[in-house]
Formats: structure tokens, sequence, C-alpha cells
């Protein structure tokens, strides 16, 4: 089904240090057998009323985040989110200095409706218009587990800034006659002045070429790039993960951990490779299992042998990415990182 293809897609893209997601009101999107009871407006089919309120609220909102005004976010958030708010206060520091002299637009919004008296463990809301195959340039899917009845409000800013186009997401609960915050995501739209389109051409140029790892990780960017929210999905989102696949390689740690070979006959167990910002720069992150970071030197060390030991099996890699992050995990989640420039790597 496409809203399993969409589902999958969020799934597959990592998301990037500093994009901050927080949803009190959400957990992650599992693929569980389909309900129907959820309903979804889109804008024009909302009365003036409620589609005027989404609209101020996230108006009213954006600017108290380009204030850097985290007392007001949080006395207008849901006591859940209200008792957790450490992340949003550090989102909107991270972001101040760019929101604080942009105007922010807000799109169309949504309003989703949740009945009943128990939060379902999957909640579909398919809002807009959808045709014999399934989405249309008018729709989009919510894919939601264990959410609270009641009635809630997706709105997004698009924000331009002198850093590149920015979206700032609320997700909004409908609490008396208030929208009071639920969630919030920040997400930059572009990477150095680069929108999804771009990050698409060039995963289709880097796939005529046969560099199908650097394709792959770009078709990755672009769609990180493309989602507004990691719930949401769209037609042209299902049209990303559908190229995206037929581009996906066979050697990665897509199914579990895979051997990278290294110098001195070293043998490491990577478990998740992908493409992150970092400023302007696309760098590559490559996270691999071991048994204890607490010595940094020699961990070091081991981070600096598994980056030239990956660029090394894939030497396409210098051509897209201007460095590589490795990064040392031991059992107990703990890790260690290493970034090296791409230059550096011989």
């Amino acid at each position: 089904m496409i809203l399993n293809r969409g589902s999958a897609l969020r799934a597959s893209y990592r998301p990037r240090c500093r994009q901050t997601l927080l949803a009190a009101i959400f957990l992650a999107a599992v693929l569980t057998p389909q309900t129907w009871a959820q309903t979804c407006l889109s804008a024009g089919d909302m009365d003036s009323g409620t589609r005027s309120a989404l609209e101020n609220a996230g108006r009213r909102y954006f600017e108290m985040t380009a204030r850097g005004d985290v007392a007001s976010l949080r006395q207008n958030a849901i006591p859940s989110l209200a008792n957790d708010f450490s992340g949003v206060e550090n989102a909107v520091k991270e972001n101040q200095a760019n929101f604080a002299s942009a105007q922010g637009t807000p799109r169309p919004p949504f309003l989703l409706q949740e009945p009943g008296t128990a939060p379902p463990q999957r909640a579909e809301f398919f809002c807009g218009v959808f045709g014999a195959s399934g989405q249309t340039s008018n729709s989009a899917v919510f894919v939601i587990s264990n959410l609270a009845p009641g009635k809630y409000g997706i709105v997004i800013v698009d924000v331009p800034t002198g850093k590149g186009t920015y979206t700032l997401s609320f997700v909004l609960e409908q609490v008396g006659t208030d929208w009071k915050l639920g969630g919030f995501y920040a997400r930059p739209a572009q990477v150095a002045g680069h929108d999804s389109n771009w990050f698409i051409q060039r995963a289709r140029d880097f796939k005529a070429k046969g560099q199908i790892h650097n394709a792959f990780f770009y078709y990755r960017e672009a769609g990180e790039l493309m989602a507004a929210v990691p719930f949401m999905s769209t037609l042209a989102t299902d049209k990303l993960y559908d190229e995206a696949q037929a581009a996906q390689p066979t050697d990665l740690p897509t199914n579990g951990p895979v051997d990278l070979p290294a110098a001195g006959g070293k043998t490491y167990k990577v478990t998740t490779i992908f493409p992150l910002t970092v400023g302007n720069d696309l760098d590559l992150v490559v996270k691999y299992q071991y048994p204890d970071v607490s010595n940094t030197g020699q961990t070091f060390q081991e981070n600096i042998a598994v980056i030239k030991a990956l660029v090394a099996k894939y030497p396409e890699l210098r051509e897209a990415f201007a460095g590589v992050v490795a990064r040392a995990v031991e059992p107990s989640g703990r890790d260690y990182g290493t970034l090296l420039p791409m230059k550096d790597v011989k």
C-alpha cells in the first residue's frame, strides 16, 4: 500500500543531529492492521473559523520561537510536553538566530480527529483527495501511534532565512477553545542552498555513473529535506521512496550489521551509515560496534581506521561528501565520534 511505502520511507531516513523531534503525544509509527475510525480535514474542507484559529496559533508560536520566548511556549504546551521541555528549549535556542528576523508563512493546516475513549495502537489520517492509484498532489497521510482521543492540528510554517529555508512545524491539541502546543519540529529545507529537488537530481546523476552508494545517500538526504514532519507522507515522498528503493545497494547495514574489513586484518561491525549536514557541509556518518569507548585516545584511532576503511571500500564517497564521521558505539549506547575531512583521508 502507498501508506506503508510512505511509512517505510520515514523509517529509512535517519534523523540528523540538529533536527529536533519533540512530540509528547506521538510515538514512532508501526505497521499494524489498518483502522478507518480517524478523520482528517484539509484546509479547504474545514470551516473558516477553525482554519483561522490554527493558522493564528501557528503564527503566534512561530513568533514566540523567533523571540526565544521559551517561557510562553511552555505555558501554552500540553502538560506532558511542558513537563519535559528541555528539547524544545534547546531547539528554540539553536534556531533563534536564524528565525529572529525572518517572516514565517503558515501552509494550509490539517485538522486530525481521533474519536473513541482510548488511544489506538495505530491511527491513520487520510487528508485531501485520493485517486484510484492512491495519493494525489492534493493529499497527505499521517500515521501516528497511541494518539489520545481528541482534535489535533498540524501547522507547517515556511521560514526563509539568510541561511536557507526552514520549516517549523507545530502539532497542536485542542483544549477547550485553545490550541495547545503538543509537538515541535524545526527542520532545514535546504543544505548549503540546495533543496530536495537538487539532491534528487544529484542522486540520479550518481546513479547514471554507477555510483549507487552516493545515489542512495543523496536520495536519503532529499527525503530528509522534503519531509516537514516524519509521520507525514505525500505523493512526492511516495515517489521518492520508490525511486530510492530502486537504487538501494545490497551491502549496506539496512537489515543488520555488516562487516567492514580494515587494515591489519581487522574487521568492524558497521550498524548504520547516513548523511549528516554539518554547517554548510554534507558529511557521512558511520556507526560501528565497539566494546568500550572510555579510552578516547584508542577509540579515536579506531575511528580513523574505520573512516579510512570505509572510503577505501567506497572510493566514490570522495566525490559526494566533505568528510566522514565515525562513531564507536559500546553496548551501553555510549559513543565517541571523530570527524575527518575527506581531503585528509589518505
